[in-house]
């Protein structure tokens, strides 16, 4: 049995008008706001975490991360039980091939949302194993031993040209008109481990705070709202999204 310890916050930073991403803890969608949670792996077969940041100019992209995380939260709530791994991607696959169709038409029936797009990170739990989900430059990072690492890979053009520096263009996302979208679900259960940390961000977060500055929050034991408030100090160019999960 495992114990996650939840914190989440999410704001507009000081640069944008409005807030653009989400997430998503359990059954509750949040945006510009703040909320803990407690779960237990003994409550449920199946929980989510996600983040989304959207993208496509005046209120497309929050259109874009709700729908997708609204749409998520559904898909996943109604599986099966029981799904073997493979299966278990394969379901995801399909939700993939299906939000993206509902973006892209949503799009061709309103020139605003037309292009629209999001950025998914997540972290899953379902049927005794937990599984890590990403599809653009949104990351999930784990601290084990006081060591922080980058679990997921940017899917943008400086992973492409192997750069350290982030690059704001990215080569895979949901919607947004990329035609060959693609999304890394990956089981890791065996690094789910008592007293590990786990944050979930949007790039507005790890833009403005370098992976040390991150870790030694973490290590404080600051929750998601002080270290959203740490990037908004920094300068908040972009939305700032984070879930923060102690494992226990």
């Amino acid at each position: 049995m495992s114990v996650l310890r939840i914190t989440a916050s999410s704001r507009k930073g000081q640069v944008r008008t409005n807030n653009e991403d989400m997430l998503l803890v359990g059954e509750q969608l949040i945006r510009n706001g703040r909320m803990s949670k407690t779960f237990s792996t003994r409550e449920a077969d199946r929980f989510m975490l996600a983040v989304a940041d959207g993208m496509g100019g005046h209120n497309s992209g929050e259109v874009a991360s709700a729908d997708t995380l609204s749409n998520l939260r559904f898909y996943f709530t109604d599986l099966p039980v029981g799904l073997t791994t493979s299966t278990f991607n394969e379901v995801i696959y399909e939700w993939l091939a299906s939000i993206n169709n509902f973006l892209d038409a949503k799009g061709r029936c309103s020139e605003v949302y037309r292009n629209m797009g999001t950025t998914l990170v997540a972290l899953a739990y379902y049927a005794g194993e937990f599984y890590w989900m990403n599809c653009g430059d949104s990351r999930l990072y784990r601290l084990h031993d006081g060591h922080l690492s980058q679990i997921t890979t940017d899917h943008s053009l400086n992973t492409l040209l192997g750069e350290s520096q982030h690059s704001n263009y990215i080569t895979n996302c949901i919607g947004g008109g990329c035609k060959n979208s693609y999304i890394d679900v990956v089981k890791c259960t065996d690094i789910v481990q008592p007293g590990d940390t786990f944050l979930l961000c949007s790039d507005g977060l790890s833009d403005m705070l370098p992976d040390d500055k991150i870790a030694s929050l973490l290590k404080e034991g600051n929750e998601a709202d002080a270290i959203c408030q740490a990037a908004d100090d920094a300068g908040g160019r972009d939305n700032i999204t984070v879930i923060v999960i102690h494992i226990e």
